[in-house]
């Protein structure tokens, strides 16, 4: 597999490296292996290829010697891009959120998810099926030609169209189902917690080390894909229903979001939301903005919300005795702005440092009229 990018983005933000590492690891995710990368600086992607004809015969070039038959775009691909691309490399040509559905599809084991998740794929095929039929082009124009091959598409759209409506009649009477239980839930006055934050960030390991569940952990990304809730005792004597979700990832294809509604509903009827951050990551206050854009784009902005900076013990080098108290000295500049204005905790979930400091400022948020509890950070980067 050969990955490619068509656009390089301004310091500060995403670098074509960045976004292609990412890529990468999503492509591993999928089984792929990545023989290759390609990245253009252009004002704008090519609308005939994605990168520019120059480019084109780059890759051309490499498919001998690299040996690829797979090339994946780190952008969602017009149907024309896709056609243009497959017809003179000749072979297959994915885009960033193919690549996303396939690894979704894999992780989706309830039917809800399923549902949701084949929803996506269906939307996202529909467009494209146009470009599947464009060999007909070659028969030459006339009686017999044309005729067959439009009957043909407007019978796959056809059913295609059917199939998402069939899916989203599904997909609603889940939503109706999850609004009935999370109506049973306000009547048992039991506050809910959800956890976010970009993919692999360790909310899942966040999640089992707070209510000793057992879901699913990898060093992958969306390796949890169906939301799971579980009861948590607070430190003041309640209990909150505390909800693993779905990992953000930057240009989440709208196709997504849509699918997902059902599920992303979910967060809210959260009271407070644990912002999950791989603070041991260079791209930290990267993937952080892109999970506080998301929440923005589903009207959760104003939600209470505790960063947690997770995966501390990574801070320390690999051969360091080193304690909790002492990740916090390790912190960039860069790391340290991820926390710089809001509640946050510096924490492993791994270790288990810092859950106790989470669970009280979960405490202290959920019971404003309390009297005041020390700063959650206190010991954490705010204070380093």
């Amino acid at each position: 597999m050969l990955s490619v990018s068509s656009k390089q983005t301004s310091a500060g933000d995403w670098t074509a490296e960045a976004s292609l590492d990412e890529l990468e690891q999503l492509a591993n995710t999928a089984g792929a292996v990545v023989v290759g990368r390609i990245s253009q600086r252009l004002p704008a992607p090519s609308k005939t290829f994605y990168v520019g004809t120059g480019k084109v015969d780059e890759l051309e070039a490499l498919k001998d010697k690299a040996e690829y038959d797979v090339v994946i775009a780190d952008d969602e691909l017009t149907p024309l891009q896709q056609h243009n691309l497959e017809e003179r490399l000749k072979v297959k040509i994915i885009d960033r959120v193919a690549l996303i559905l396939d690894i979704f599809a894999a992780r989706a084991h309830t039917r809800e998810g399923r549902l949701q998740v084949e929803l996506a794929q269906q939307i996202y095929r529909y467009p494209r099926l146009a470009g599947q039929w464009t060999h007909l082009e070659r028969l030459g124009a006339g009686i017999g030609t044309r005729g067959p091959g439009e009957t043909q598409l407007e019978t796959d759209r056809r059913i295609v169209r059917e199939k998402i409506h069939r899916l989203e009649q599904q997909t609603e009477d889940v939503r109706k189902h999850r609004d009935l239980y999370r109506q049973r839930r306000k009547r048992s006055a039991v506050p809910v917690v959800a956890i976010v934050g970009y993919t692999n960030a360790g909310k899942s390991t966040l999640f089992n080390a707070l209510s000793e569940a057992k879901v699913l952990v990898e060093d992958k990304l969306f390796a949890t894909l169906d939301p799971t809730t579980r009861r948590v005792r607070l430190p003041g004597g309640g209990s909150i229903l505390l909800t693993d979700t779905v990992g953000f990832i930057r240009k989440l294809p709208p196709t997504i979001v849509t699918a997902f509604r059902a599920t992303l509903e979910e967060l809210s009827e959260a009271s407070v939301l644990l912002h999950v951050v791989d603070i041991s990551s260079r791209y930290a206050l990267q993937q952080s903005k892109v999970v506080e854009e998301t929440l923005a784009q589903l009207e959760l902005a104003e939600k209470p919300v505790i960063k947690v900076l997770n995966k501390a013990d990574l801070l320390l080098p690999a051969a360091s005795r080193s304690t909790e108290a002492d990740a916090a000295g390790y912190l960039s500049e860069a790391t340290k702005s991820v926390a710089a204005s809001e509640l946050t905790v510096l924490a492993s979930a791994v270790k288990k440092w810092g859950l106790d400091r989470l669970l009280a400022a979960v405490d202290e948020l959920l019971m404003p009229s309390k009297p005041a509890a020390p700063d959650a950070s206190q010991n954490g980067p705010s204070q380093a």
